[in-house]
């Protein structure tokens, strides 16, 4: 089984599952996952997690993220994408670059969005866009995120193409249906690229047609992004040999536990990455201070 991280290029029509659909049957495998739900019409950086490295689905989904969009002021609809059927037009004669930037520049920073209608979350074990198709809308709470920051890279009005930094759970669609919003005139997303999702961004990302023809090379293991890569800003600690068992069997680890840690240290590091002596990657351990012990975050060894 292969074990770690392809940096996938989503393209337009395909959907996160058609990407793992896809990826089960160049590798021959099944324990593969995604990290982070694009829709058809968007592209751009898809992580997918394969074998053990599946474990690291949730944390990759939770990082930060930058898009390029494209926002079409003026027209509505109820996808709040330009996919959607068209609710409402309205004139945008009357926008100046001026009163476009300022209103966009005052979604930067914390944001409580309200979810789209047109989404995977669930209501009362509903997904929204299942209820949305039956011609459905039911209240939905707003929910914090953060725009670290937005770059307007053209402005051709009516449309706007612009570079989002944000925090996890962001909807583009739905900030540019809020900008339209604001400005009076209405807006909704024409286009979408996912550029960087966490470490990953799309100057490395291979396309599936680029996967499969590295798979029928037999090279496909020079694109795989081991798993402690995505830890690579917590220090590296190797256990001693004769605490390589307890590690692997995730119990708590002590400080006389590890190579070049002694007992009368300071308080170590929160995170570290544990290896053995071999260089096996074991786990990602987190410090407790009340218990002075290493305990288990996340566990990557598996006994073959």
């Amino acid at each position: 089984m292969i074990h770690g991280i392809l940096n996938v290029y989503k393209e337009k029509g395909f959907t996160s599952h058609d990407v793992v659909a896809k990826l089960r049957g160049i590798t021959g495998q099944r324990k593969i996952g995604h990290t982070g739900t694009l829709d058809p019409d968007a592209e751009g950086v898809l992580p997918v997690c394969l074998g053990r490295a599946t474990k690291l689905c949730d944390m990759l989904t939770d990082r930060d993220k930058t898009y390029e969009a494209v926002l079409l002021l003026g027209r509505v609809t109820d996808t709040q994408d330009i996919s959607g059927e068209v609710l409402e037009t309205r004139d945008t004669s009357g926008l100046s670059r001026e009163s476009v930037e300022r209103a966009i520049e005052g979604f930067v920073g914390r944001y409580d969005q309200i979810p789209p209608m047109y989404s995977a979350l669930k209501v009362n074990g509903r997904k929204l866009y299942e209820l949305a198709r039956e011609g459905k809308e039911v209240e939905r709470k707003a929910r914090t995120v953060w725009i670290y920051g937005i770059d307007i890279l053209e402005a051709d009005l009516p449309r706007v193409r612009m570079r989002v930094q944000c925090s996890k759970g962001t909807y583009i669609r739905t900030l540019c249906h809020d900008i339209g919003e604001k400005l009076q005139c209405g807006g909704c997303m024409e286009e979408l690229t996912r550029t960087r999702s966490g470490r990953f961004s799309a100057e490395t990302s291979l396309t599936l047609a680029q996967i499969a023809r590295m798979s029928g090379q037999g090279n496909l293991t020079d694109a795989l992004i081991p798993m402690d890569a995505v830890f690579g800003d917590c220090p590296a600690f190797t256990v001693k040999k004769n605490w390589e068992t307890t590690a692997k069997n995730g119990n708590p680890l002590p400080r006389r536990a590890f190579d070049g840690l002694s007992e009368e240290e300071g308080c170590p590091q929160k995170k570290v990455r544990i290896y053995t002596g071999d260089g096996q990657f074991i786990s990602v351990c987190q410090w407790q201070e009340e218990k002075e012990e290493y305990h288990i975050l996340k566990m990557f060894y598996v006994s073959e």
